[in-house]
């Protein structure tokens, strides 16, 4: 697998760093560029199960610009199981890009409706086949959240009093959580609207946990219209960040989670000498829905 953790590097964003408070970022997306950021973490220990297993397919599900489904697909391709994924929505006409990049590693896509996409157990009990191996979307499962406590580790990061990422599943936060020190607080952005479940849905990863985990909590009201919507205000805020910090954002997560620790810090919501430490988690396949060229990167 070609995985480069020597690529990962914390970055200091000066632009962020005010009110007494300094801010650091975690560069994930660099670790490879399809099998971006936290993709490879949620799903190197699924990985490892299925390989032991001598698993014949790995299977998943995502939408038509999910990060989940292209990283997996190349690392199905270059673990030589070959991958399907089950797609949110009707077939297209014109495939997504990212669509197209997964059928290009191998992958056999089939599509569902959204109605039947909800009901992920059904679709798994009338599809499932002898040595498939399913993942759940987006890596959510203890698995997953065991492979994302690793992003701790790469580097000494017991300085900061906050680890901060954005939160679709909640499998990396809840990795985060078990891979932080106990003085820290962990900040989760929310980027789904009323997602209220996800506190109780990160509790479920954490329950075989022991006691004496750090204190976390999911901030919501950042998620500009709703998962994957997004206002020209924020795609100005990942166009100026890019010109000032030279980051590259999605509107999906990352630029979200960016946005709100801005505001939180001008609202005062650290103490003076806070530190803090957000998480990059890479994919940029949102993007690609854009029209083309409103980004500079």
């Amino acid at each position: 697998m070609l995985i480069n953790i020597e690529n990962i590097h914390i970055q200091s964003v000066k632009t962020l760093s005010s009110n007494d408070v300094h801010t650091d970022i975690l560069r994930l997306d660099l670790i490879h560029p399809v099998i971006s950021g936290n993709k490879w973490f949620k799903i190197q220990h699924y990985l490892k199960e299925a390989i032991a297993l001598k698993s014949t397919r790995l299977v998943s599900f995502g939408g038509a610009y999910s990060n989940h489904i292209v990283a997996l697909a190349l690392a199905g391709q270059q673990a030589g199981i070959p991958t399907i994924g089950f797609i949110r929505g009707d077939i297209q006409t014109d495939l997504s890009p990212t669509m197209q990049e997964a059928m290009s590693y191998g992958m056999e896509l089939r599509f569902v409706s959204r109605a039947e996409y909800r009901l992920k157990d059904q679709i798994q009990a009338s599809h499932h086949q002898s040595g498939w191996y399913w993942i759940p979307e987006g890596g959510y499962g203890i698995l997953g959240a065991k492979g994302a406590a690793d992003i701790l580790r790469i580097y000494d990061t017991s300085s900061y009093s906050h680890i901060i990422c954005a939160t679709g599943t909640g499998t990396m936060m809840a990795g985060l959580i078990q891979g932080a020190y106990l003085p820290q607080q962990i900040l989760g952005i929310s980027v789904l609207k009323n997602h209220h479940s996800i506190t109780q849905e990160i509790q479920t990863l954490l329950q075989e946990q022991e006691n004496g985990l750090p204190t976390f909590q999911c901030i919501h009201g950042y998620h500009w219209g709703g998962y994957a919507k997004y206002q020209p205000d924020l795609l100005s805020f990942m166009q100026d960040l890019w010109h000032k910090e030279h980051i590259p954002t999605d509107f999906v997560y990352t630029a979200k989670m960016i946005y709100a620790i801005k505001d939180l810090i001008q609202k005062h919501h650290f103490a003076p000498g806070s530190s803090l430490l957000l998480i990059h988690s890479g994919g940029l396949q949102g993007n690609r829905s854009l029209p083309p060229h409103i980004l500079p990167f």
